[in-house]
């Protein structure tokens, strides 16, 4: 029995001694929960709006036939850049050329019949006005007596045929002129007609897929030849949601407002543009607000139809809040952040985030600047655990 009291006291001193060396290691891990920090810094960040949008040439044109024939050249490459007039197609002038030919010489003879009959007026004018002296002195003769009535009357009625003759000739002139009005204007549609036969760039573009090759028959309008977009300049079209609208309005009219753009996958390749459009009514079923920029596209980096991602870039807004993103954590009541106070305990305090730049937040409310906030290792924490702080922590505010 005695044994048995020896050993059981035996047993409580080594349980006691162990428990006493235990407690000093557990309260020290309490004490230093490892984490890295940074601090909330008050600077100017840049007000933007992010969307994603949709490349659009600055023009596009499809070429189409104005005349009728075969397409006798193709005088581009496919994919190719083109210049305001340079040639695309010709279509086979012969048949219009003859109808030129036609049509002046239908001009040269109704001018030559001109001619003729302002030659016809000359003489009957003259004859007219001799008629008209004869009958003037055979009237002075019959009041005097000297000449019998018939003469007299035969005179004056030779006037009057003369003078229905002159009338006649000045309304042949007349059909004659008209007829030359209605010649010139043939002449004038067959060398229209011929000219559109060869067929030039309207704008500064690339051309798309060749759709008609040499060689076919085509008809005045009928199907598109090629189509040509101008991609210098070019527009980009996005939408943001409807609250920005009145941001950007404010910033339009103090001057012209920066956007960006970059392919997607490609951030590297930014073209920089301005905003250009804003449209006219808000779309009720998205609650979002349609933009328009436009951009040099000097290297060709956008093209139509692409997608793109669009920032517009505001003015910078001074005393903004920045801590990295990854201070901030999300719970039940909604977003907040570990707060290292001066005893190297933590609290947790809710936070509102604003806009995301790069790697970092804008905190709109919750922080001052200069507080330090855990940037990793918030899942050994709670408020007021103490902390032991990592000096080679990447995640600083930059």
């Amino acid at each position: 029995m005695k044994n048995v009291l020896v050993v059981s006291i035996l047993i409580f001193l080594l349980a006691g001694c162990s428990d006493n060396k235990a407690a000093p290691v557990t309260q020290q891990q309490a004490q230093a929960a490892p984490v890295f920090v940074s601090k909330a810094v008050s600077k100017s960040v840049p007000i933007e709006i992010q969307a994603i949008g949709n490349v659009e040439a600055f023009s596009t044109v499809a070429v189409k036939a104005l005349v009728g024939g075969e397409l006798s050249l193709v005088d581009f490459t496919e994919g190719a850049d083109v210049k305001k007039g340079d040639r695309l197609f010709v279509i086979d002038p012969r048949p219009y050329e003859s109808q030129v030919a036609q049509a002046d010489a239908n001009l040269g003879k109704d001018r030559a019949q001109l001619q003729a009959g302002q030659a016809n007026l000359a003489k009957d004018m003259a004859q007219e006005e001799y008629a008209q002296a004869q009958a003037k002195r055979y009237s002075e003769l019959l009041q005097r007596g000297l000449l019998p009535r018939e003469s007299a009357e035969q005179t004056n009625a030779q006037a009057k045929a003369a003078a229905e003759a002159v009338r006649a000739d000045r309304a042949t002139i007349e059909s004659m002129q008209a007829n030359i009005t209605a010649d010139q204007a043939a002449l004038d549609r067959a060398k229209l007609q011929l000219e559109y036969c060869t067929i030039r760039s309207p704008i500064d573009g690339r051309t798309g897929r060749l759709l008609i090759k040499q060689g076919n028959v085509v008809k005045a309008t009928d199907v598109d030849l090629v189509t040509i977009n101008q991609m210098h300049p070019i527009y980009v079209t996005f939408t943001v949601p409807e609250d920005n609208l009145p941001l950007i309005k404010r910033h339009m009219v103090a001057g012209k407002v920066a956007v960006a753009a970059s392919p997607e996958g490609d951030n590297a390749s930014v073209e920089n543009g301005t905003l250009s459009f804003v449209e006219n009514a808000v779309d009720t079923a998205t609650g979002t607000i349609r933009l328009k920029g436009i951009f040099d596209n000097t290297g060709t980096r956008l093209w139509p139809g692409q997608f793109v991602r669009v920032i517009v870039r505001l003015n910078a807004s001074a005393n903004s809040i920045v801590i990295p993103s990854t201070a901030v954590q999300t719970g039940q009541d909604g977003k907040f952040v570990f707060v290292v106070k001066p005893d190297m305990t933590v609290e947790s305090r809710p936070v509102v985030t604003g806009r995301a730049i790069d790697r970092n937040v804008v905190i709109e409310k919750g922080l001052s600047d200069g507080e330090s906030v855990v940037t990793t290792g918030q899942l050994r924490l709670i408020p007021g655990s103490r902390i032991q702080i990592k000096t080679n922590s990447s995640s600083a505010t930059s």
